[in-house]
């Protein structure tokens, strides 16, 4: 079990190394990737740990209007959890491809926020 832990270390050390001078997109990969791995090791539920991770992972903006902030991030959550959760597997995190979907998800929120707004 300590193994498994040090591994886990590891790999934490190894992507804050990398996130220095990463774009939001990639940073939202690596902390997907990197939370995904580590909650499976210890809890071995994909659904649980997607969750887990998204909500950890989607990045929330400095609230600048607290309202639009507040619903744009519970939209992109919101969405993200309910369409790109079953994404990642036990044996691969498909870090892109959630990515991908997250990214959808923001792009849809945006639209749906800015036609209530007319």
């Amino acid at each position: 079990m300590e193994a498994k832990q040090v591994r886990c270390a590891v790999l934490v050390c190894l992507v804050l190394g990398l996130v220095m001078g990463q774009s939001t997109a990639q940073l939202f990969q690596l902390c997907y990737g990197a939370c995904f791995g580590i909650c499976i090791v210890n809890d071995h539920n994909p659904l649980k740990c997607g969750i887990r991770c998204l909500k950890k992972c989607i990045l929330t903006p400095e609230p600048s209007d607290g309202h639009q902030t507040n619903s744009l991030h519970f939209c992109k959550l919101g969405c993200a959890t309910s369409l790109c959760t079953n994404i990642s597997t036990k044996d691969n995190p498909n870090e892109e491809k959630v990515k991908n979907c997250v990214d959808s998800c923001s792009g849809t929120c945006t639209n749906a926020q800015a036609s209530t707004k007319n």
